[in-house]
């Protein structure tokens, strides 16, 4: 019941696998950090529900494969940060309900084999990073 908790940190942790999926009653969050789980290989559907959440920042996430299509509900997102996820192999299919988004930050991610078709509609678009 951690209702009112704004910033979830657990960067680091290397051996973490999988997220709960009770994390969606996290319903004030704003800013998620996973930088460094190593291990972890997905993220739950139920991520989509973080309606509030301005900030996503999962640099280094190494084994993780892919996003899950829920995270189109994120419309207050403004910073997506998913530099060196080295096996993501693709991104959600539609990034149009990310009206906010000011920043994304998807260097270093060898294994991505598309890229967003829908970058035209990233209207509030200021930083790309693809280096």
């Amino acid at each position: 019941n951690l209702t009112s908790l704004t910033t979830f940190d657990i960067s680091g942790c290397f051996n973490l696998i999988s997220l709960p999926n009770e994390l969606d009653n996290l319903i004030s969050l704003t800013t998620f950090v996973i930088s460094g789980c190593l291990s972890l290989t997905s993220l739950p559907n139920k991520f989509g529900n973080f309606t509030s959440l301005i900030i996503l920042d999962m640099i280094g996430c190494l084994s993780l494969t892919s996003l899950p299509y829920e995270l189109n509900n994120l419309t207050s997102l403004t910073t997506f940060d998913i530099s060196a996820c080295s096996s993501l192999t693709s991104l959600p299919n539609k990034f149009n309900n990310f009206i906010s988004l000011t920043i994304l930050d998807i260097k270093r991610c060898l294994s991505l084999t598309s890229l967003l078709n829908e970058l035209d509609n990233l209207t509030s678009l200021i930083t790309f990073d693809m280096k």
